[in-house]
């Protein structure tokens, strides 16, 4: 997309229309069902604790995620994206990759109950090539669909649930769950797939009474999101890969990003509700059953 010359707050104003407009459509090719499994709202976030299992630092390693009352649960599936209060822009994140390490940790989807696990490649434990500078992890509840093409960016949801950058100066624990406010978020796209990074701030950060949104993170701390997007899409360079951004690398606003965290929660409960005629080719976990710890 071609943006007019202009302040970086106008051609932010233009993408939220943009993506509003076009959400619109694609929730007429991609309506969530009525009718579907419901998962447990009832587990507090903040009660919930992680068992590990397997040798630290090998492929066998998983760190698995327990209910107060001692089950063994699904933090994709089972813990509640929203706050119980309800306030629309502050959902609950999962930290996968604490701020400054290294070692790429991540939900296996495929896993029964989720666990994390250090992803693999070529038969090696990947490792970022230098330290990641904030906590990285996930939406609990969201999707993006690798069977619906986005109407603005023309790409395909990754499979994954929804990425978070959150900024603040705390280092969350791997596994650990951060309330969170949502700011904006960048489109990247990774070996074709649209993998987006939303930004976020845990509310409970000295900075939160201040940066309700990404212009009020601009005019505080105005590098943070040109470097994310720089430092996401270098990260691989050692591998001679590039990743790219949608809208000519700009971040999109708070409702937009609120708007993509609605659409690939909807995307989730088709998921769930076994509609997505591909589910056994993506070779997914999607069940719900728990086991004691």
């Amino acid at each position: 997309m071609h943006f007019p010359r202009g302040t970086k707050l106008a051609r932010r104003a233009l993408l939220s229309v943009a993506i509003s407009i076009s959400v619109d459509a694609w929730r007429l090719n991609a309506q969530a069902p009525t009718i579907g499994p419901k998962p447990d709202h009832g587990i507090p976030p903040l009660a919930v604790t992680t068992v590990s299992e397997g040798q630290e630092g090998t492929a066998s390693f998983r760190r698995f995620f327990v209910s107060p009352s001692g089950e063994r649960i699904s933090p994709w599936h089972d813990l509640p994206l929203d706050t119980d209060d309800g306030k629309p822009f502050e959902k609950w994140m999962v930290v996968e990759i604490p701020r400054m390490t290294k070692a790429k940790f991540e939900i296996n989807t495929k896993e029964r109950l989720n666990p994390l696990a250090q992803d693999v490649k070529r038969g090696r434990l990947r490792e970022y090539p230098g330290p990641i500078y904030w906590n990285y992890g996930f939406l609990p509840q969201t999707w993006e669909d690798p069977t619906v093409e986005h109407p603005l960016i023309h790409a395909y949801g990754d499979n994954d649930p929804l990425d978070v950058v959150e900024i603040g100066s705390r280092q969350h624990s791997q596994g650990g769950l951060a309330r969170v406010r949502l700011l904006g978020a960048l489109a990247m796209i990774d070996d074709g797939e649209l993998d987006w990074k939303v930004i976020a701030l845990d509310v409970a950060d000295p900075l939160a009474s201040e940066v309700r949104d990404l212009n009020d993170l601009e005019v505080l701390r105005p590098h943070v999101v040109s470097g994310i997007r720089e430092w996401f899409r270098w990260y691989k360079s050692p591998d001679d890969q590039l990743n790219h951004f949608a809208f000519d690398g700009h971040s999109v606003s708070q409702q937009a990003a609120l708007e993509v965290v609605k659409e690939t929660h909807m995307a989730w409960k088709r998921l769930r509700s076994g509609k997505v005629r591909e589910v056994d080719d993506l070779g997914l976990w999607s069940g719900a059953d728990t086991v004691t710890a």
